[in-house]
Formats: structure tokens, C-alpha cells, sequence
């Protein structure tokens, strides 16, 4: 079910890539709220404006916001879509973008191969930034020029890329190459039917040297072993493999989650590494100082089948943490800074270092 409720605008607090944030009163009580320029009419201070209020409602995180669904008296809009390509399908949301696909010939099957294109692929959206800083670093320290980077965003977590402030960020200070969103995800660079499709745009349409695969902001999940959306991972490090592409997973790691299931290697990378793929990967780690958090990821990586199944690779800490010490957006997950969980930004920034020693081999 969805809740609905009228409200006004009280200020605009700005906006970026499409998205309008804005400071809302609702039956009295003020909160803030998120327009996208895409499916409503722009909305200034003193206009009355429909907001679906239930994730704000339910005390959600980082989707707990209001969204704007109009504003009273400019309901109607007459633009033209750009393309014929349906995101958010019959849904009253459904918006029409132009497909990167749309501009290929009939025949573009006969270039369905990444042709070695390091693909890493993850579970959480705070993951991308470490991923992204240890490339660089690990292109710094071979002599490398920094490699040009596409991040290819889901449809597991957060549809609209404007949403992210972290994407946002790593565009303005030039660590993206560029944006693909895929599946019912919109608003990037490039517009991808499928995560497969995707891929192939990063690669033919960016050129890019590296791809990362990561949902947007927000996870959901239910405490199962198969009931969160991160389940993806697994069949996009396949679909990278298949299409001729090098996967390299990033691993979920924590010693700060107070949750059993999540500490070391989460229960999620190990179900998606130990029981869900069907192609070998690469499965980078960091070496972590402690003693006890090592073995800890030793065992896991053991029993739940990883070692056998993949390429574990073991990154040495120090660059790694000299890679994550100046990062253009603060390094926070589940509310958690680099320094509550060191663990979790290391082991995304060993998947980002470990692909480009993969494509190099320095």
C-alpha cells in the first residue's frame, strides 16, 4: 500500500543531476522531501504539492524521505520523450528515456563480448567510493594512468541515480567516466534494458577500463538467507564472466556489525560466492592486522565454499588505507564510518586495487 498526503513547500534547499531537495510541511510537521525533474513539474516555496510520505511513515533509512508526486495546478506536462524505452513500467511513475541500445544496428549482437573488461561487482552502494578510490591507487602505484571507471547502477536499491550524493560527488571531483543505469534504474549517463546490456555500453560506449556493478542507495533485506536484494551480485559476476569480461567480487566484510550473521564475511557474500555463482571469480581481501579477524575470514572463506569455488587474493592493508585517506565524500555504511569498520571500506577498496593489478598485471 502507499500513502499519500498533501503538504506544502516550505523551502528549496537546492538540487543536483534532476533531483530537488526540499523542506516540506505536512500536517504541521516539517520534514524533507525529494523532486525528480523527470516526473513531476518543478516545485518552488508556497506550493502545495502531493507527497507519498510511507517510507518516511515506516522510519526507513536511507530512503526516508518524502517523494513528490505533483503540485497542485501544474499537473500536466507536455514534453516529448527522448526515446521509447519504459523504466518503472506500468507503474503511474512509468517514465520514457532513450535506450544507449537505441542507437545500435540490428546486427550489434555480433559484439557481445567485454573482451576482458574487469568487471567488479558488489552488494552495497557505500561500496562504490573505496572500490573506486582503490583503482586509482592501484593504477598510482604501477605508473598507470587513472583508469576511466563506469559505474553500472541497478534496480536493487534506489531507481533514480540523482538520488545519490556519493555518485554525485565522484562525478564533480572527475573519478567517474560516466553513469549507466539499468534495468528500472534512470537518470544516468546511458540508459541500459538489462545489466548485460549495460555492461557492453560501459565497454563499447564509454570505454571504459573498469566496470563497477553496484545497486543504488538502500538494501533490502529480511534476515533470510535469500531474501535481500543483494542476491544480484551473484548472477551479474556471472553475467560478466559469460560475456567475456573478468569478474571480481567485492566481499562484505565487518567486525563492527552487531548482527552474528553479518560479522567477518557476511552470510550474504557467502551465500552469493559460496552457493550462487557458476563462474569462477576473483575474491579480493584485505590483510587485516588482527590476528583473530583473519583467521575468522580464513574459516569462512572455507566453509562456505569460496576457497574452492574462487580466486581468493589477499591485498596488503597499508595502501589500501593510504588510498581511502582522503575520499571526495565521507566513507559511511549502515552508519558506519571508516573508523567504526575499517574492515567494510578496506575490503571494497581491495576489490577496486585487485581488479587493476588484474588488468595490468604489476
Amino acid at each position: 500500500m502507499i500513502r499519500l498526503r498533501w503538504g506544502r513547500v516550505v523551502r528549496v534547499i537546492g538540487g543536483r543531476n534532476g533531483l530537488t531537495e526540499l523542506v516540506v510541511d505536512v500536517d504541521g510537521r516539517h520534514g524533507r522531501a525529494v523532486s525528480y525533474a523527470g516526473l513531476c513539474q518543478p516545485a518552488q516555496a508556497g506550493d502545495r504539492v502531493l507527497l507519498n510520505t510511507t517510507a518516511v511513515d515506516l522510519g526507513l533509512g536511507s530512503g526516508g524521505v518524502h517523494f513528490v508526486l505533483a503540485v497542485a495546478g501544474r499537473e500536466e506536462r507536455d514534453a516529448l520523450p527522448p526515446g521509447h524505452l519504459m523504466k518503472l513500467r506500468y507503474t503511474p511513475e512509468q517514465i520514457a528515456v532513450r535506450g544507449w541500445e537505441e542507437g545500435l544496428a540490428p546486427d550489434a549482437a555480433g559484439f557481445m563480448d567485454l573482451a576482458g573488461l574487469p568487471v567488479v561487482a558488489g552488494e552495497l552502494h557505500s561500496q562504490l567510493t573505496p572500490v573506486v578510490l582503490g583503482a586509482r591507487a592501484a593504477a598510482a602505484a604501477g605508473g598507470r594512468p587513472a583508469p576511466r571507471i563506469a559505474y553500472v547502477m541497478t534496480d536493487g536499491g534506489a531507481l533514480p541515480a540523482a538520488f545519490s550524493r556519493q555518485v554525485h560527488a565522484l562525478r564533480e571531483a572527475g573519478l567517474l567516466a560516466a553513469v549507466i543505469t539499468a534495468g528500472h534504474a534512470f537518470g544516468g549517463d546511458l540508459e541500459a534494458v538489462s545489466i548485460h546490456s549495460a555492461l557492453l555500453a560501459a565497454r563499447l560506449a564509454v570505454e571504459a577500463d573498469l566496470a563497477v556493478v553496484l545497486m543504488g542507495p538502500g538494501i533490502l533485506g529480511t534476515g533470510t538467507a535469500l531474501g535481500f536484494s543483494g542476491v544480484e551480485q551473484a548472477w551479474i559476476l556471472d553475467a560478466a564472466g559469460a560475456l567475456g569480461g573478468r569478474p571480481v567480487a567485492v566481499a562484505r566484510v565487518s567486525f563492527a556489525d552487531p548482527r552474528e550473521r553479518h560479522r567477518g564475511l557476511s552470510h550474504h557474500t557467502r551465500t552469493n560466492l559460496g552457493r550462487l555463482t557458476h563462474r569462477r571469480a576473483l575474491v579480493p581481501l584485505p590483510a587485516l592486522d588482527a590476528a583473530a579477524e583473519r583467521r575468522r575470514l580464513e574459516r569462512q572463506i572455507v566453509e562456505s565454499g569460496i576457497a574452492a569455488r574462487h580466486e581468493v587474493r589477499w591485498v596488503e592493508r597499508a595502501p589500501l588505507e593510504a588510498a581511502l585517506a582522503e575520499p571526495p565524500v565521507p566513507l559511511e555504511s549502515m552508519g558506519r564510518t571508516y573508523a567504526d569498520d575499517p574492515a567494510f571500506f578496506l575490503a571494497a577498496a581491495a576489490a577496486g586495487w585487485a581488479a587493476v593489478f588484474l588488468e595490468h598485471g604489476f
